[in-house]
């Protein structure tokens, strides 16, 4: 876990690949308790220190979360996640050269708990989710498409199960690629911004990925983060 930058009211760290963002039935090192951890022995506090989960990155995706750490700060955040004031950014890199260079993907999805694994279903199907995103192509090259992706819904497994849908894969996705090679899933949060739930200071911060590894090593990441 990085810390990006801390606060009274809020804490913005960057998730690692293929770690949970709360505790889940796998009892592997969650996010959420890492925070907690880290809040409670650099402030000596006595107790579970309070951390509010604003928000939630599927296990393999990596990338900036914003934590509460009051129960005000909680409240306005969800607010803002409810209004669409609170936006974040994805970064991809899918299998293929994507033909519409921006595109705007709308389905309705199933989601098996128990399986964990998340379906294109007929919208009039019961137990389904409107799932609504907006993505545009920042570069493509013979083999993959580096994509700048922004959620309209906050659905498990959105932009993987829609990518996927239209034959544009996330490299490494081993749930929705049975052809996938093994390695991180190219799927990154990479841009949150919103307004601080107490000053009301509009906050925007940046991470870049592992610009090391493959396949974010194919493109010009960096000049997609500059401040």
């Amino acid at each position: 876990m990085q810390v990006v930058y801390e606060d009274n009211q809020i804490i913005v760290v960057i998730k690692p690949h293929n770690v949970p963002s709360q505790a889940d039935n796998s009892n592997d090192s969650d996010l959420l308790s890492q925070v907690k951890n880290y809040v409670k022995e650099k402030y000596n506090k006595t107790g579970e220190a309070f951390i509010g989960l604003v928000h939630r990155l599927d296990r393999p995706t990596g990338g900036l979360m914003v934590f509460a750490r009051t129960s005000k700060a909680a409240s306005r955040l969800s607010s803002q996640m409810q209004s669409g004031k609170f936006k974040k950014l994805y970064y991809c890199v899918t299998e293929g050269r994507v033909k519409n260079n921006t595109q705007r993907l709308v389905n309705y999805l199933k989601k098996d708990e128990k399986r964990n694994i998340v379906t294109i279903a007929p919208q009039l199907e019961s137990g389904v989710k409107k799932a609504e995103l907006v993505y545009n192509c920042l570069e493509k090259n013979e083999n993959h498409s580096f994509l700048e992706v922004q959620i309209l819904t906050g659905r498990s497994h959105q932009i993987r199960v829609q990518l996927a849908n239209i034959g544009y894969p996330i490299f490494g996705d081993m749930k929705y690629n049975k052809k996938a090679q093994k390695g991180n899933l190219a799927l990154w949060a990479g841009r949150l911004e919103f307004e601080h739930p107490v000053t009301k200071q509009m906050m925007k911060f940046l991470a870049e990925p592992n610009l090391t590894d493959t396949p974010w090593n194919e493109f010009k990441v960096s000049k997609y983060f500059v401040r």
